[in-house]
C-alpha cells in the first residue's frame, strides 16, 4: 500500500468561471465582477499550465486531458470530485451536488488512462445517489489514509454520512466521521470539503482543529491520526481560507516526497510550520489565486491521484 503517487490526472479547463450552482454552499468562491469570462478562463488556463510545468519539473507524471467546450462544465478543473483510481485496479465515480458538475464525469478520461497502460478491473459507482439528492464528492469529501486504512470525512451538504459509510464497506476504510465548521456572516456553517481542512500524508497531517466545534470529535480525529504516528500541523481559520488545508503530498523523481499548495497557502502559514512540514517533505508551490478566488478550490482539488496497477 502507499500513501503517495507519482501519477497524477488533471482536466485543463475551457470554459472556467465561478460555478452559481456550487456557489450556495461553497462560501470560499468570489465573483470576479470587473473580469470578462474569456479573461477569466485564460488567466486560469494560464496558472494551470505553469502548476503542470512545475509539477513535471520535480518528476510528476501528469496525464493532462482538455475539458470540452461544449459541455459547459466550469468547475471540471478539480476532476478527484467525480473520480478516484486505487490501487487494486478499482475506481470509484461519486455524486455531486451540482448538476452541472455531474458533466464532468467522462468515460474517455478512464479510456485515455488504459491506453496509457494503467488496468481497471472494477468500477464502483454511487452516481445513482443523485436520484435522491445525497453526495459524497470523492476525495474533496473523503481524505483517505491509504496505508493505514483509514478514511476521514466532514459531513456537509456534500458529504452523506450513510453513503460515505457504503464507501469504507466497499474499500475497506475505517471510517472516521466529524463535522467542520467555518463562520460566514457570523455564523457557523458546514465546509463543503473534507480536504479544505485537512491533509493527510505519509507522517503528518494538517488540519484545521478549531473547525471542529465538537470537543468528543475534535478528540477522536486527533486520537487516530496521532496513533498513526502523524505529527499534526495545526492550521487556523484564516489560513484555512487560504486554502492551506487543500495541500497533496506526491512523489516526485526518484520517490522524494513533495507537499504541493498554491501560493496563498504558503504565504499564509507561519515560519513554525513550514519548518515542521519542510522536516516530513520537500514544498512545491504554484500561483493558484484566479482559480482559488472563482472555483473556490486549490491545488489539492486540482489533482486526481492515479493508484493504478500498470498492465
Amino acid at each position: 500500500m502507499q500513501q503517495t503517487t507519482n501519477t497524477i490526472l488533471m482536466i485543463r479547463p475551457v470554459s472556467f468561471r465561478m460555478n452559481e450552482q456550487t456557489a450556495v454552499n461553497n462560501y470560499y468562491q468570489k465573483n470576479l465582477e470587473n473580469m470578462l469570462p474569456d479573461a477569466i478562463n485564460a488567466k486560469a488556463q494560464k496558472e494551470f499550465d505553469s502548476y503542470v510545468e512545475k509539477l513535471r519539473g520535480i518528476g510528476v507524471n501528469v496525464i493532462v486531458v482538455d475539458d470540452r467546450k461544449e459541455t459547459d462544465t466550469p468547475d471540471s478543473i478539480f476532476p478527484n470530485n467525480w473520480v478516484s483510481f486505487h490501487e487494486n485496479g478499482d475506481v470509484g465515480l461519486y455524486p455531486m451536488f451540482a448538476e452541472n458538475r455531474r458533466l464532468e464525469r467522462r468515460e474517455d478520461i478512464l479510456e485515455t488512462l488504459e491506453e496509457k497502460g494503467f488496468l481497471i478491473n472494477n468500477i464502483i459507482d454511487y452516481t445513482e445517489a443523485e436520484l435522491e439528492q445525497v453526495f459524497l464528492e470523492g476525495t474533496g469529501s473523503v481524505i483517505l489514509d491509504r496505508i493505514n486504512r483509514k478514511a476521514y470525512c466532514a459531513l456537509s451538504p456534500r458529504a452523506d454520512e450513510d453513503l460515505f459509510i457504503e464507501f469504507c464497506e466497499d474499500f475497506e476504510f475505517f471510517p472516521v466521521v466529524f463535522t467542520s465548521n467555518q463562520t460566514v456572516n457570523g455564523e457557523r456553517k458546514a465546509i463543503y470539503h473534507t480536504n479544505v481542512m485537512i491533509c493527510v500524508g505519509e507522517t503528518f497531517a494538517v488540519i484545521c482543529l478549531e473547525s471542529i466545534d465538537d470537543k468528543k470529535e475534535r478528540k477522536n480525529v486527533i486520537k487516530h491520526l496521532k496513533e498513526d504516528g502523524k505529527e499534526i500541523v495545526a492550521i487556523n481559520e484564516a489560513q484555512v481560507n487560504n486554502f492551506a488545508g487543500n495541500m497533496l503530498q506526491v512523489k516526485g523523481k526518484n520517490n522524494e516526497l513533495y507537499l504541493i499548495m498554491s501560493q496563498a497557502a504558503h504565504d499564509s502559514l507561519n515560519e513554525n510550520q513550514i519548518k515542521t512540514l519542510r522536516k516530513h517533505s520537500n514544498i512545491l508551490t504554484s500561483s493558484l489565486d484566479t482559480i482559488e478566488a472563482c472555483g473556490g478550490g486549490s491545488a489539492r482539488c486540482m489533482m486526481a491521484e492515479v493508484f493504478l496497477p500498470k498492465a
